[in-house]
């Protein structure tokens, strides 16, 4: 009776132990690696569980418990919004964007000219293209 007590007690030490280092972060471990402590355990039953919890096993708490992120409704996770203003700016630019060009297209075209792949100035406008007189439809000055 005595001889199954022991060996019911060492089998929950060791269990228990063997437990306790799989369940603990790699980083925490003391001494030598996690794999390294497991083997010691399998090898050693009952000395690697007393050195585990002498040896091997972090102090107190865990220095840093990992975050657990659960899924949160779209209207409560901050990054989802700021990324939804983020798409909401850009669609906006871009539609602005391809407003301005449909407008200088269809001034290109009231003018006569085609829309030109490249011409000889950086502008992509020829020097003859502006009439003498007429003010210069890309002059910025009224906009300042």
């Amino acid at each position: 009776m005595l001889r199954v007590v022991g060996v019911v007690v060492v089998l929950v030490v060791f269990v228990y132990a063997l437990v306790d280092v799989i369940r603990t972060d790699k980083h925490q471990t003391r001494g030598i690696s996690k794999t390294a402590w497991i083997v010691v355990m399998i090898l050693l039953p009952l000395l690697g569980a007393v050195l585990w919890f002498i040896f091997g096993r972090p102090y107190g708490k865990p220095t840093s418990q990992p975050i657990r992120r659960h899924p949160t409704a779209p209207d409560d996770d901050p990054e989802f919004l700021r990324n939804l203003e983020v798409r909401r700016r850009k669609q906006a630019e871009d539609e602005r964007l391809k407003k301005l060009k449909a407008d200088l297209e269809a001034k290109e075209r009231k003018l006569g000219g085609k829309p030109s792949a490249g011409g000889n100035t950086a502008s992509g406008f020829n020097s003859g293209d502006a009439k003498h007189g007429e003010p210069d439809p890309h002059d910025t000055d009224e906009l300042k």
